[in-house]
C-alpha cells in the first residue's frame, strides 16, 4: 500500500467534493439573488466572478483541510476523528467565505447571508464527508481482508512481548505480526516465531518488508532500550515501545486503540496534526519572506566573507536530521579554510580559527541565516533541537542514550537548548543542551515555538550569539 497514492486519493476526493459543492452553491445564489434568471439562460452561464471562484474555491478548501492536519495521517484517523476534522475544516471554510461575501456582496438581507452560510456548510460537509468515508471504508475493508497490511515485528521474546503479540493478533486488524526478534536466550514465545537476533535485523526487515517495530522488553534498562531504538531508526519504519513508569507519568504513552496496551511512538510527533501542519506552513512562508527580504544583506556578507579570507562564502556540513537521516546544513563560513583538517573539533567564543568577519556573524547569529534554505527544503524547522554531527552524536549516546528521541522531529534553527546553553564547546554542554531539548519535545506547541522565537530575537538584537 502506497501512502502517497492514498493521500492523493483523499486530495482528489476533497477537490471533487468542493467543485460539486461550489457548482450547487453558485446555482443557489443565482436562484435566490438573481431576478434575471427566468428571462434568459444566465443560470447556465455564470459570470466571470463565478468562473474565477470555481477555480479558486477547491484549492482554498484543500489548503484549509491541510492546515487542519487532515492529510498528515488520514490512514490512522478513527471515524470519530474523521467526523470532527471534517466538521471543523468545513466550518472554517464556510465561515470565511461567508465573511468575504458579507463585505463584497450587495446585501439582500442578513437572513439571506445566514441562510447562504448554512447551505454552504451543509453541502460541503455532506459531500466532503461522504467521499472521505467511501475511501476510508475501502481502506478499512482492505486491511480487514488483509489485502493491505502493516508487517510488524516485536523486539523481545519475554512475557511483555507475548502479551503485546496476543493483543495485536486479536485487535490490530491493520497489522500482521511476522514474528519476534530475540535479544537474549530467555524466551516464552513460541520458538518457531522467533525470526532471529538483532544482528540479523537488516536482512529480516528487508526479507519480510517490515513497516513497524514494537520494542517490548522485560525490565529493560535505559541504555538497552535506547540502543535498540537507535539501531532501528536507519530502516525508516514506525517504532513504538511499551512505556515505563516515566513515560506513563509524563503522558508520553498514548492510547490509540482501547483494546491494546498504551505504546510510546518514537516516530510520531507529539504535536497535534493541525499544529504540525501550521508549523510546516509557517516554516515555508517565513523562510521565503526572509530569504527574499534579506537577499541584499546576504549579498553584502558574501562579499565581506570572500574578501576577509580565502575560501567559499558558504559552508556545508553533514548533520543528522529527522529519522536519523543525514543532510547538508548550509551556513556562512566563519572560520578559515580547512580549520578542522579532517578531524571534527568544537569551537568556542575565543577560538582563533574564527575570522574577523566570522566573529560578527556569530555574535548576531547571522551565520545561521542560510539555513532558511534548509528549512524551505524540509530538512529543518524554525524551532527544533539543533542538529549535530554523527561524530558527536556517537559520543553523546554513550552518556545519554535517549538522544534518539530527538529524531522524531525536524531539527531547528533555534530551540530552548541553544537559548539556555548557547554554543556548545564540549560534549558535556551538548548533553546539557539535549536535556532542555527533551523537555521541549514533551511540550511542543505553536505557543511554545512563538516564545522560543521571541527569546531568540532578543539574543540576536543584544548580540549574545556567542
Amino acid at each position: 500500500m502506497d501512502k502517497n497514492k492514498l493521500i492523493f486519493r483523499y486530495l482528489f476526493a476533497d477537490m471533487l467534493a468542493s467543485l460539486i459543492v461550489w457548482a450547487f452553491f453558485v446555482a443557489f445564489r443565482i436562484i435566490i439573488n438573481d431576478v434575471q434568471i427566468f428571462e434568459g439562460i444566465r443560470f447556465l452561464i455564470p459570470n466571470y466572478d463565478y468562473l474565477a471562484s470555481l477555480v479558486c474555491f477547491p484549492f482554498y478548501c484543500l489548503f484549509i483541510h491541510y492546515i487542519c492536519g487532515y492529510y498528515l495521517n488520514p490512514i490512522k484517523k478513527s471515524q470519530v476523528t474523521e467526523v470532527f476534522s471534517t466538521f471543523v475544516s468545513t466550518g472554517i471554510i464556510s465561515l470565511s467565505i461567508f465573511l468575504v461575501r458579507m463585505f463584497r456582496d450587495v446585501a439582500v438581507s442578513l437572513e439571506y447571508f445566514y441562510f447562504s452560510l448554512i447551505v454552504l456548510f451543509i453541502l460541503l460537509f455532506i459531500f466532503t464527508f461522504t467521499f472521505r468515508t467511501y475511501i476510508s471504508s475501502q481502506v478499512r475493508r482492505n486491511y480487514k481482508q488483509k489485502k493491505w497490511t502493516i508487517n510488524t515485528i516485536i523486539i523481545g521474546t519475554g512475557t511483555n512481548a507475548l502479551r503485546i503479540a496476543a493483543e495485536f493478533e486479536k485487535y490490530a486488524h491493520q497489522n500482521t505480526l511476522i514474528g519476534f526478534i530475540s535479544i537474549d536466550k530467555r524466551a516464552v514465545v513460541p520458538p518457531q516465531q522467533v525470526l532471529g537476533t538483532m544482528n540479523q535485523l537488516p536482512s529480516i526487515i528487508e526479507k519480510y518488508n517490515i513497516e513497524e517495530a514494537v520494542v517490548a522488553l522485560d525490565n529493560a534498562d535505559e541504555y538497552q532500550l535506547f540502543s535498540i531504538i537507535n539501531s532501528l531508526y536507519k530502516f525508516n519504519i514506525d517504532i513504538q515501545f511499551t512505556p515505563r513508569l516515566y513515560e506513563i507519568l509524563t503522558g508520553s504513552a498514548r492510547i490509540n486503540r482501547l483494546e491494546i496496551s498504551p505504546l510510546v511512538s518514537i516516530t510520531d510527533s507529539s504535536m497535534a496534526d493541525w499544529q504540525a501542519s501550521v508549523k510546516r506552513f509557517s516554516d515555508i512562508i517565513i523562510s521565503l519572506i526572509t530569504l527574499v527580504a534579506l537577499s541584499p544583506f546576504l549579498c553584502y556578507f558574501i562579499i565581506r566573507i570572500k574578501r576577509g579570507s580565502k575560501g567559499p562564502a558558504f559552508y556545508k556540513q553533514e548533520r543528522i536530521g529527522r529519522y536519523g537521516k543525514p543532510f547538508e546544513i548550509l551556513k556562512f563560513r566563519t572560520m578559515y579554510l580547512d580549520s578542522e583538517k579532517g578531524v571534527p573539533s568544537l569551537s568556542s567564543a575565543d577560538d582563533d580559527r574564527i575570522t574577523a568577519v566570522g566573529r560578527t556573524l556569530r555574535k548576531f547569529r547571522i551565520d545561521e541565516i542560510p539555513q532558511f534554505w534548509n528549512i524551505l527544503k524540509g530538512d529543518m524547522s524554525l524551532v527544533g533541537p539543533r542538529p549535530e554531527r554523527r561524530y558527536y552524536i556517537n559520543q553523546i549516546i554513550e552518556e545519554a542514550p535517549y538522544y534518539c528521541l530527538l529524531y522524531k522531529i525536524r531539527p531547528g534553527l533555534t530551540s530552548w537548548g541553544p537559548i539556555k546553553i548557547g554554543y556548545s564547546d564540549t560534549v558535556d554542554k551538548m548533553i546539557e543542551r539535549l536535556n532542555y531539548d527533551i523537555i521541549y519535545l514533551d511540550n511542543m506547541s505553536l505557543f511554545t515555538d512563538v516564545k522560543i522565537l521571541m527569546y531568540t530575537l532578543e539574543i540576536i538584537f543584544k548580540g549574545k550569539g556567542v
